[in-house]
């Protein structure tokens, strides 16, 4: 079954890393709070204050340059780090522990409270046939949704690989119970029938899958409410999050899954997890 990050309490040390690797890229300073810690990706999720010179306050998964400097963190502390670009990712060469969310007063603060209470925030946007489409008609199914745009030179289309696979290993019953949903964080250039042919072109079955786009202001506020960062390129490439949603029927979050290096049999027992307590 998939699983979140394990998480792990060390102690409050700094931890830094020489920046030889990453050349002579400029180096960004941030402030933030620890949200999730995957040590075997080698990576960290922080909800972070303004970065000056790079990108807004958001919610943000970023690489790490070594595995022990992960050793010291937990979710919940206040940290300053550095950051420097190295290929396509912004790679995290240090990371210092300052305190606790809460002896700061500084909470989860990249999930809304629809999220931390476990309840998927409802939005409406339009499908790739062009019609309104809100996700609370999606009420008594699992629901599988995930955040990509079609021009994405790598990671959105292995995700959307991924749920394709999963789509067709799901028996019958659980697939006719499951909707798969894919929001576009590129509206403007991800029109209906933009959406429509990428999904034909990647072997989607729309049948029990929708794929939605929208006003740019209505997107921008549903990747807030799902903590979904994302920052556009000059290159016209969008840095983001690769997250994906498990709902339950009742539009509870069952789980959040980052990445896409969950297998098809870790997919299909999740899901039906998710269905059998809908059932008992």
């Amino acid at each position: 079954m998939i699983r979140p990050p394990r998480r792990r309490v060390g102690a409050l040390v700094a931890a830094l890393v020489g920046a030889a690797a990453c050349g002579g890229a400029p180096v960004y300073e941030g402030v933030g709070v620890v949200e999730e810690i995957d040590r075997e990706a080698l990576q960290v999720v922080l909800a972070h204050d303004d970065i000056e010179g790079l990108m807004p306050a958001m919610t943000m998964n970023f690489d790490v340059a070594h595995r022990a400097m992960l050793d010291p963190l937990e979710p919940g502390q206040q940290v300053r780090f550095k950051l420097r670009r190295s290929g396509r990712a912004y790679v995290v060469v240090e990371i210092r522990a300052e305190g606790s969310a809460v002896a700061t007063g500084r909470g989860s603060r990249g999930r809304t409270r629809a999220l931390a209470e476990g309840r998927a925030p409802d939005f409406t946007l339009v499908d790739h046939n062009g019609e309104a489409f809100s996700l609370s008609t999606l009420r008594g199914r699992v629901v599988v949704l995930d955040f990509i745009y079609t021009e994405c030179p790598g990671p959105c289309p292995a995700l959307t690989g991924l749920h394709v696979d999963v789509q067709r290993a799901l028996p019958r019953t659980l697939r006719d119970a499951t909707h798969f949903v894919s929001v576009t964080i590129d509206p403007e250039r991800d029109t209906p029938d933009v959406l429509r042919r990428y999904a034909v072109a990647r072997g989607i079955d729309l049948a029990t899958w929708s794929l939605l786009t929208g006003e740019p202001e209505t997107i921008a506020s549903i990747l807030r409410d799902y903590a979904v960062g994302s920052l556009p390129q000059p290159d016209g490439t969008v840095d983001h999050q690769i997250l994906t949603y498990l709902i339950d029927p009742e539009g509870g979050v069952a789980g959040h899954y980052w990445g896409s290096s969950q297998s098809v049999a870790e997919w299909v027992e999740a899901i039906a997890a998710v269905a059998s307590r809908e059932d008992t």
